[in-house]
């Protein structure tokens, strides 16, 4: 029996089929055409359900090393307790998207949770290329940190969260902070997150379910790591599956859908935190592409994938 879409995604999908059939996809190494076409559809999915009155927003800054000043975004709900947070980076291939895009899927998160969330809106590539967006999210770490008295939460409990890129983001972090004694990460909640810039042979049997192509990795990776993408030489801290001993990074949960780019990736990461005794929670969705819970938010796959991201949520 071959690989195919969940019925329920593939009916949420079927309105874009034809659009996405007749359009020519960009170029590799075409990052406008990337933007022009991506960040219209991500604020489209992140508005397309309600963005929960319960939640307020405030910004804040920090400064980054190179002395940028970084933005950060700050979810809470009404009346929750003090307990844990969570630092939030955006999907985008490192090289779209920024905080705004996604504030309704972080609302909707905070709301369910009632764990605050600080998203950031780390500098992109190919403008700022590695390990600028990673050392963004350093600085980002440091600062909630610094301010969880005023804030209200547990130093103790803050964990890292993204989709995408900002898996990967989220992933490479904890590795960092490892590196560098701290700040301490308590958990590491990875969504389809985009881990291994060495994903370069096409897999046929998911080829025609592509959301994020390979033309797309073979876009993105260069224009965060330079030549030296697909090399030898890349650090963990720039792709999380490099990652030789994962002893000693907080405990972790991952998943991605069976017809995903970054599949193969993510399950291989789940085995190496495992093997280190990293505690792990993973999930293989069969039919799912990359972002199903976005475009396909009433299927069952995507309430059942939102249901288990709150649960962790509530964890920390």
């Amino acid at each position: 029996m071959a690989l195919s879409l969940d019925s329920e995604i593939a009916q949420a999908l079927a309105p874009m089929a034809g659009a996405m059939a007749d359009a020519t996809p960009p170029a590799v190494g075409d990052i406008a055409a990337r933007r022009a076409l991506w960040e219209p559809i991500i604020g489209a999915a992140g508005t397309a359900q309600p963005i929960p009155a319960d939640v307020q927003t405030s910004e804040h800054h920090t400064s980054a090393d190179d002395g940028a000043q970084i933005t950060m975004r700050w979810y809470t709900k009404d009346g929750a307790a003090p307990g844990p947070a969570v630092l939030f980076f955006h999907g985008g291939g490192y090289i779209f998207g920024h905080i705004g895009l996604f504030d309704g899927p972080v609302s909707r998160y905070v709301s369910a949770s009632g764990v605050p969330m600080l998203s950031v809106e780390y500098r992109r590539a190919p403008e700022h290329p590695f390990p600028t967006p990673l050392e963004d999210a350093y600085s980002a770490l440091r600062w909630l940190h610094a301010h969880a008295a005023e804030l209200g939460i547990d130093p103790d409990r803050i964990g890292v969260m993204g989709d995408s890129a900002g898996g990967g983001m989220a992933a490479a972090l904890t590795i960092l902070a490892r590196e560098r004694g701290g700040p301490q990460i308590a958990r590491q909640i990875l969504i389809m997150p985009m881990l291994d810039d060495r994903t370069t042979t096409p897999d046929p049997h998911i080829a025609p379910y592509l959301l994020w192509s390979y033309d797309d990795s073979l876009t993105a990776w260069p224009a965060l790591l330079g030549e030296a993408a697909g090399g030898p030489d890349v650090p963990a801290t720039a792709a999380p599956a490099r990652l030789k001993d994962a002893t000693g990074l907080p405990p972790a949960y991952i998943e991605v859908g069976q017809l995903d780019v970054f599949r193969d990736e993510d399950t291989a990461y789940a085995t190496t935190l495992s093997r280190a005794g990293v505690p792990v929670e993973f999930h293989l969705h069969p039919g799912a592409p990359h972002e199903f819970d976005s475009i396909a938010f009433t299927s069952d796959v995507a309430r059942r994938a939102i249901a288990d991201r709150i649960r962790v949520l509530k964890s920390i």
